[in-house]
């Protein structure tokens, strides 16, 4: 008896998996449908892991339109890879179980008829060290510096309980203080304090300690890498972009990534899955709406409305609202790369919400959240994750004699479930409504048919068949409008094999075809001038050819992949 997808299913929608764990739930059902689903290793990290695509779909070496989906490119961003593994089940359930998806009929049919590249954990190295040791990680946990002379926090176990957390110290200059509604808790100090105050640090050790000067910590102080400022689109050196790396694609994983994905033109949309906010993040990310292709605005729109209807996420555009810094765009960035270098329609989203958890009016730009959190904001936060959360992000403060600070308190601070990453009883929910609105996504593909034949004879014995080509799918045979422009997005074209009379005109260019979907809010709706697009999805090959045999028509090109047509002259 066939097992079910449940019944292979290792709880990836109820736990964040470690390495070990998600590499078997891949293998699993690899290994159970061999014709459904391929996996592979994009890169290998220098800790030995492997980077995993997962490949859904019949035939996964045949050409077609493609959807990817990526998660846990920074280390800590776990939900990342269950929202990811749960696109696939989803994938999955479509061939195998489909009457258990609670989706229209129409969204299923082309989820069968799309592939879907996964790849749920970009940075396995440091995702496992934040599962292990608790140690704040932002993508991986290596440092091949050379310039490593200056004093600097070292992470890591200092009292041998084999987690690695933060250290507070009573300080009279400290910018801390513990707040009188909830015992533990460090909030920021007022002028009415009366203390004491705390500073606050990595647990861990100095190195090229002085045994005076203590160096402020950095989040990239001993894992210089940023994943997501590697990649090679809009890239700049690290005096630039804090993170960058020495070059582009210069980490195994990066370099992964961009190998496939240059060598696979059909993804047409992409999803890159992080935490925390509870928003939709889509280009630009280095210039203001007035500058992007207003057509592909249009069909971003579209997926927008699904994602605030299923999830309740508000989109917002990296440039206008989530900067880090005025006017200083983030550099590298891998939806960048997806959506200026590979043609895709591409997001970066911002997985549990935990600012509407706190009850906090949204600031003018959305990441003046991460900037706002008030005193009130955390107490709110504390007591939630003591009543719903099981304590697990602050958990008490231990006494312990540091071999270079002294006295200090260990513990306090961990925010990997309840911070970083949602409540596990909140995950299944996370999990089904984001691949409600992936799924969709999924569906807006080209999709090239060939629609009619037409055969005349003429004197001679000699035939003219004319092959009409037609695109049913909502985006065009270029995927975004703006990716037209890109070299690899080449027009339809038709090769013919049989009798030609003309050899010659065995290869003809078509162009491309347009979609039936347009996007949101164009004014088409408008019945004030009734009308739309006259057969611009459609293309015609015609072939003059000796009567009697047969001709083989061959249709696509390399976003859409092809279809085959045999037809008796």
């Amino acid at each position: 008896m066939a097992r079910s997808l449940a019944d292979l299913s290792q709880g990836f929608r109820q736990a964040y998996l470690d390495y070990a764990q998600l590499t078997s739930q891949l293998r699993t059902w690899a290994e159970t449908h061999p014709g459904l689903v391929r996996l592979q290793s994009l890169a290998k990290t220098p800790e030995g892991r492997d980077v995993w695509l997962l490949t859904i779909g019949p035939d996964p070496d045949r050409l077609r339109p493609a959807v990817w989906a990526d998660g846990n490119l920074h280390a800590a961003e776990l939900a990342g890879s269950s929202v990811a593994l749960s696109i696939a089940e989803d994938a999955l359930r479509a061939h195998l179980e489909p009457e258990t998806l609670d989706l229209p009929g129409p969204i299923v049919e082309r989820m069968r008829e799309v592939l879907f590249y996964i790849v749920p954990r970009i940075s396995p190295d440091g995702a496992e060290c934040v599962l292990k040791t608790g140690r704040s990680v932002r993508s991986v946990p290596r440092d091949e510096r050379v310039e490593r002379g200056k004093p600097r926090w070292i992470p890591g176990d200092v009292d041998g309980d084999g987690l690695s957390f933060a250290m507070r110290v009573k300080d009279p200059g400290g910018e801390l203080v513990e707040s009188p509604e909830f015992a533990g808790l460090l909030v920021e100090r007022t002028v009415e304090d009366e203390g004491p105050f705390y500073k606050v640090y990595p647990e861990g050790m100095i190195e090229h300690f002085d045994g005076k000067t203590i160096p402020s910590p950095f989040f990239l102080g001993d894992n210089p890498i940023d994943l997501n400022r590697n990649f090679p689109w809009f890239w700049a050196p690290g005096h630039e972009q804090v993170g960058s790396g020495p070059f582009p694609t210069s980490e195994p994983e990066a370099r992964g990534i961009v190998e496939f994905t240059t060598a696979h033109p059909n993804i047409f949309a992409w999803c890159d899955y992080h935490t925390f906010g509870g928003v939709l993040i889509r280009p630009l990310g280095h210039a203001p709406d007035s500058k992007m292709d207003q057509e592909d605005l249009a069909i971003f729109r579209q997926l927008e409305q699904w994602m605030t209807e299923h999830t309740g996420y508000p989109t917002v555009s990296g440039h206008d609202e989530f900067l880090y810094e005025p006017d200083k765009p983030l550099r590298g960035d891998l939806s960048d790369y997806a959506y200026n270098q590979r043609g895709a329609m591409a997001y970066v989203i911002e997985l549990w919400d935990l600012f509407k958890r706190l009850g906090m009016e949204r600031p003018p730009k959305f990441a003046q959240f991460y900037e706002r959190v008030s005193r009130n904001d955390l107490v709110k936060l504390a007591w939630w994750d003591k009543d719903e959360n099981e304590g697990r992000s602050f958990p008490s403060w231990r006494p312990f004699d540091h071999p270079q600070l002294g006295p200090v308190e260990i513990g306090g601070i961990d925010p990997r479930i309840g911070i970083w990453n949602p409540p596990l009883h909140e995950l299944p929910q996370m999990c089904a409504t984001q691949t409600q609105v992936f799924v969709r996504l999924a569906a807006l593909a080209p999709r090239i048919r060939i629609a009619r034949t037409e055969r005349k004879a003429l004197p001679g014995g000699l035939v003219r068949v004319e092959v009409k080509v037609e695109n049913e799918g909502y985006l065009g045979s270029y995927g975004l409008p703006s990716a037209k422009k890109l070299d690899f997005n080449e027009p339809l074209y038709a090769t013919a094999k049989g009798e030609l009379v003309d050899p010659g005109m065995a290869h003809q260019v078509l162009g491309h075809v347009d979609g039936w979907g347009h996007g949101l809010h164009t004014g088409a709706n408008l019945p004030a001038y009734p009308g739309t697009r006259g057969s611009t999805n459609a293309a015609w090959a015609t072939y003059l050819v000796k009567g009697g045999g047969t001709l083989e028509v061959r249709v696509g090109c390399a976003r859409t992949g092809f279809v085959t047509a045999r037809i008796e002259v």
